[in-house]
């Protein structure tokens, strides 16, 4: 018995090393081309150009050298530390800033917007009685599954009827009525005990008190979730202010990425990274609400 149990002890541990190091190669491959824009962020552009030079120059390999050299070198490690592209980046080119900026004026109003709407409509979804709620909200959600381009062409056109093309509320209103919101939300407030509202409806509470004072406060977590989930979504956009803003200086920084010359790639490099920090910084700050949201909604990966 004593023999059995050592065995299958070693089986579980011999499972475990394996299923580890198998997720650590699947994290190193994962983070690799984050640690390699941040070291070459610290290249000079000499060093990068060499580097790079079977893609930077490949138009121009016809010598037998050229042709010798067909990949690029992946160093992780600089040969000099240069922090110039940062100095350019941030003091010299200041349309980075400006960009950055109008990320900023897109992505907020899409965040504050879907939040009070999707909350709204997702208290009604799961806490109000009303007939045909299931099957109203099977097709609310139907536009989630949709791709992306199926609603671009109908957005462009509501868009242009209103009058509102190059203009930041082309792309804020479909932001903001974004359907995922409502369906993160629901499923999350399903799980708040309905023990709760009929406390409060004895007390004389209405919906609408009801939805300000309990509902919304046990609901922070998923609130947090959706925050995080639509800032990341929202800061990665590039189709919808190429097709709705003709005006270039109201394009959001990643768009503003793809317009980096070739032959600029240490600057691509530091933007780049500048361009990742807010998405990281929010997501290590709220990964905990990220994670509980996700899980007290009931959502499965």
């Amino acid at each position: 018995m004593s023999t059995k149990t050592s065995v299958k002890k070693f089986k579980e541990k011999y499972k475990t090393l394996i299923l580890t190091m198998f997720i650590t190669l699947l994290a190193v491959v994962f983070l690799f081309p984050l640690i390699l824009t941040v070291s070459n962020s610290f290249m000079g552009e000499g060093e990068i150009a060499e580097n790079y030079k079977p893609i930077t120059n490949a138009s121009e390999q016809s010598g037998a050298a050229d042709r010798e050299k067909t990949f690029v070198n992946l160093k992780l490690i600089p040969d000099e530390v240069v922090v110039k592209q940062y100095y350019i980046v941030l003091l010299q080119k200041t349309k980075f800033l400006y960009m950055f900026w109008n990320s900023m004026a897109l992505v907020l109003p899409i965040i504050v917007g879907q939040i009070i709407v999707a909350s709204m409509a997702a208290y009604a979804f799961a806490k109000i009685n009303f007939r045909w709620r299931e099957q109203l909200f099977f097709i609310y959600i139907i536009t989630m599954l949709m791709p992306f381009q199926v609603t671009l062409v109908p957005n462009y056109i509501v868009a242009d009827k209103l009058g509102i093309l190059d203009n930041y509320l082309s792309i804020i209103f479909p932001g903001i009525f974004g359907t995922f919101g409502v369906f993160l939300l629901r499923q999350f407030m399903e799980y708040i005990p309905d023990g709760y509202s009929e406390a409060a409806r004895v007390d004389g509470a209405g919906h609408f008190r009801i939805f300000l004072k309990i509902i919304m406060p046990l609901s922070k977590s998923g609130l947090a979730a959706l925050a995080i989930l639509v800032f990341m979504d929202n800061w990665n956009m590039v189709e919808q202010p190429v097709v709705f803003l003709q005006d270039r200086t109201k394009h959001p920084l990643s768009v503003f990425l793809t317009s980096i010359n070739h032959d600029e790639t240490g600057i691509a490099f530091a933007a780049s990274v500048l361009y990742m920090m807010p998405m990281l910084l929010i997501f290590l700050y709220g990964e905990n609400y990220l994670i509980e949201g996700i899980q007290l909604s009931g959502i499965k990966g």
